[in-house]
């Protein structure tokens, strides 16, 4: 069916208000990137901190024994998406994640955030131990971190590690999957914070270093790498989204630049059909 002129300047009229919408889209992943990239970068004084903290702790005292089992089942933290727009973003993720916890001869607990990398982990057939929404500003990340840890803590006992997945800025892909093994602590993590430089002349000494100091120390070690995979994922997510809206921008303005092509030949056509009925008319009134 021919496009009408009328037709036409619909269609032009609705592909400009969605390259608007685009726009704005565009512009608030780009701000949220920015936002979650400069929270990460401020968690890094904090991390050293908590550091120098075991560091003083392991100096001062032997290495603490893990109170895990022998065998055990794998404990995975994924942190993926709720809202849509971005691409493969879960897909790759999840692919990922099952790949690595495939290759781990035991039974895994999984704990995600986000309602569809949960739903293509459920349809692999993991057990999900829970499920949490993902936070839409900064402000809660630290909320949902602390819900995540109170949901593992009383399962840590029956674990023998535990790992998180995320996907991760990166330069050249806008962002990669990755894993971090959070738990157990090995002796390479603890000699290594045990041989960290002190920042002063003066040797640390920590009063009251036992153990419950020292596992409030390993809390505070989860929370900041919890808070962490959650800010790069949330960044991550947002420069996929990013990227689609660029794509979407794109398409757009070849869509709209089609559009007024056409709309302006059909215009000229018409106006080309009144000039000649205009012209026959003339010289037949002056026959």
């Amino acid at each position: 069916m021919t496009d009408t002129a009328e037709s036409l300047r619909r269609k032009i009229d609705g592909a400009a208000e969605l390259q608007s919408v685009v726009r704005t889209m565009k512009a608030l992943a780009a701000a949220s990137i920015t936002q979650y990239e400069q929270a990460v970068r401020a968690l890094a004084d904090y991390d050293h901190t908590v550091a120098l903290g075991l560091s003083a702790c392991f100096r001062q005292h032997p290495f603490y024994a893990e109170d895990t089992p022998v065998r055990g089942a794998i404990g995975a933290v994924v942190f993926g998406s709720d809202q849509g727009l971005v691409g493969q973003f879960n897909d790759v993720l999840a692919n990922f994640a099952l790949e690595k916890l495939r290759a781990l001869p035991a039974e895994k607990w999984v704990w995600t955030v986000g309602e569809r990398v949960e739903g293509y982990l459920a349809d692999a057939g993991l057990t999900l131990t829970a499920g949490f929404n993902v936070p839409n500003s900064i402000n809660g990340i630290s909320a949902l971190v602390g819900v995540v840890l109170t949901n593992l803590e009383p399962h840590l006992s029956k674990m023998t590690e535990v790992y998180v997945f995320h996907n991760r800025p990166h330069a050249g892909a806008g962002y990669e999957p990755v894993v971090q093994r959070l738990l157990p602590l090995d002796e390479t993590w603890k000699t290594r914070l045990a041989a960290m430089p002190w920042p002063s002349k003066n040797l640390p000494e920590v009063l009251h270093c036992g153990e419950p100091t020292l596992r409030a120390l390993v809390r505070e070690y989860l929370f900041i790498s919890l808070f962490r995979a959650c800010a790069e994922s949330l960044s991550s997510e947002n420069a996929s989204r990013l990227a689609a809206m660029q794509r979407a921008e794109k398409n757009i303005d070849e869509l709209l630049e089609e559009l007024k092509q056409t709309f302006h030949q059909i215009r000229q056509s018409s106006i080309d059909e009144e000039l000649f009925d205009v012209v026959a008319g003339y010289e037949l009134f002056n026959k």
